[in-house]
């Protein structure tokens, strides 16, 4: 694996996030808060929609902070071809699949604790992804993850079913 396709899950406060983003980085808001009124715990920028090529680093990543990753819930239409499972690290991880549409992946470790992660679009530019995923790890964050897309810029309906054009 060269350094370009290591896992990246960076820990900076949403200002920070600007200088360290690019595809394929997850961030994520990891410090405990007495207050859990934030919608999300943080952000996600895939590099393609390809789950069996995206997920396993995802995992990987995670899983070097929160500990084993068990189950993902993804949303069935924004990714191609969903498997039930995938063995990452010798680990299996079950895959939830929902014709939801709303923008995140929920990561399950253990039995009981969830992280909901903003999915950025893999087509979103490098500005409006650094912006939505900013927001998307700020404490106080109350905004949906659709709303933050729209909001940014990074608007899904042009890349959910098809790769953006050249």
């Amino acid at each position: 694996m060269s350094d370009s396709d290591a896992p990246r899950v960076t820990r900076l406060l949403p200002d920070a996030v600007h200088q360290a983003v690019k595809p394929g980085t997850a961030v994520v808001r990891l410090e405990t808060t007495h207050d859990r009124r934030g919608v999300l715990d943080g952000a996600w920028w895939p590099r393609s929609r390809d789950i069996a090529a995206e997920l396993p680093v995802l995992v990987a990543a995670l899983t070097e902070f929160l500990g084993p990753v068990t189950r993902v819930g993804l949303d069935a239409g924004a990714w191609d071809e969903l498997p039930t499972r995938l063995v990452v690290a010798d680990r299996v991880v079950h895959i939830d699949s929902f014709p939801v549409g709303d923008d995140t992946v929920l990561i399950t470790r253990g039995e009981q604790d969830h992280f909901s992660l903003l999915v950025v679009p893999p087509h979103a530019t490098p500005d409006a992804a650094r912006a939505a995923m900013a927001e998307a790890v700020r404490a106080d964050n109350v905004t949906q993850a659709e709303q933050i897309l729209i909001d940014t810029g990074t608007d899904t309906g042009v890349g959910r079913a098809a790769a953006p054009e050249t």
